[in-house]
């Protein structure tokens, strides 16, 4: 309510819309604001309704009534489970598009197979959900799997729902690729970011960024054109290296690839501003991809478990087919405080 107030009051400043890029990110920031309280504020009559009916009702020992209610109250719980999410989708760029990225994590083979494992767990994810997602990148591991991949996520609240997958995953089996069938672990680093409209200011110098090109690789070695179109960029300051083969153009791609930059570049202060501010209340948290978010077990015995907030589930290959949807409410419940250690 607060962030409203002072945005309604920016918005009646004289020269609100000067700056038109800016203007409209507020709008639109407004309008969200503005639907999440409506829904709370229209809940509430709900539940206060519900219970003046069931006073009414339990006085006159309406059993009908009574019943009806009992369904309205299931109905409200629901919407209520559904208002919490929203609550933790409430950032500034939660109701974004999304890029996400996989990289697979030391060990070669195994490393590479888990990554492309993890790529077609969220591909599948998506796809449940109605989000439309693009490859815009994929190196090719050098015997199976993936060395790499980033994809743009296209859908409501894309980057909200997936801003929690961030980190490391590690998975443990009986690997395919060993003649002595022994137990490995490996591990991919998932990273995700928002996708920042124009009126988001990331200051980088033309000199900053070197580009190459190359040809756009297709399967089985081939050349999807003749011509090199794909495009690498990199950022000589910070080292982050961008590729985005997936366009026509190069200079689709060249664009593509800078949009990605810039979100990792916006990314990188992020985390630096939350570490800062965390390290003030006395709780340091060091940003980046360090820590473990979870355990994904093939063998022994099958079991997804969340390190975050506890929620498990014995049905892995569901996990790997895309039922993220459990893990994620869970990590997003615990946004607001509401987690609790669960299992599926």
């Amino acid at each position: 309510m607060k962030e409203l107030e002072e945005l309604e009051k920016e918005t009646s400043e004289p020269d609100f819309w000067s700056d038109q890029k800016k203007a409209q990110a507020t709008m639109r920031r407004v309008a969200t604001l503005r639907d999440l309280i409506n829904g709370w504020d229209s809940l509430t009559e709900r539940v206060q309704d519900a219970i003046e009916l069931y006073e009414m009702a339990e006085m006159e020992d309406d059993k009908d009534s009574l019943a009806e209610l009992d369904e309205e109250a299931r109905a409200l719980k629901e919407e209520i489970d559904k208002r919490e999410l929203m609550l933790a989708l409430s950032g500034e760029f939660d109701d974004r598009d999304a890029i996400l990225s996989i990289h697979a994590g030391e060990g070669g083979t195994e490393a590479q197979d888990w990554a492309e494992m993890l790529l077609r767990m969220y591909l599948r994810w998506a796809e449940k959900r109605g989000f439309k997602t693009t490859l815009l990148d994929k190196m090719p591991g050098e015997e199976a799997g993936i060395k790499s991949a980033t994809v743009e996520v296209k859908g409501p609240y894309a980057y909200g729902y997936l801003r929690g997958e961030k980190g490391n995953h590690r998975l443990v089996r009986i690997s395919p690729f060993d003649a002595g069938a022994r137990r490995h672990t490996s591990f991919a680093k998932v990273e995700v970011m928002p996708i920042l409209d124009d009126d988001i200011e990331i200051d980088i110098r033309p000199n900053d960024v070197k580009m190459d090109v190359f040809l756009s690789g297709g399967a089985g070695g081939q050349n999807v054109q003749k011509n090199a179109t794909a495009v690498r960029l990199t950022h000589l300051p910070t080292g982050i290296v961008v590729t985005c083969q997936n366009e026509r153009s190069q200079t689709q791609n060249r664009e593509t690839a800078m949009k990605i930059l810039k979100s990792r570049l916006y990314q990188i202060e992020l985390e630096k501003k939350q570490a800062r501010e965390a390290e003030m209340r006395g709780k340091f948290v060091k940003p980046g991809f360090g820590t473990r978010i979870r355990n994904y077990v093939l063998h022994p015995y099958q079991m997804v478990k969340d390190e975050r907030t506890g929620y498990e589930t014995g049905n892995a290959q569901a996990v790997l087919d895309g039922n993220l949807d459990p893990f994620i409410d869970a990590w997003l419940k615990m946004q607001v405080g509401k987690s609790e250690t669960v299992t599926g």
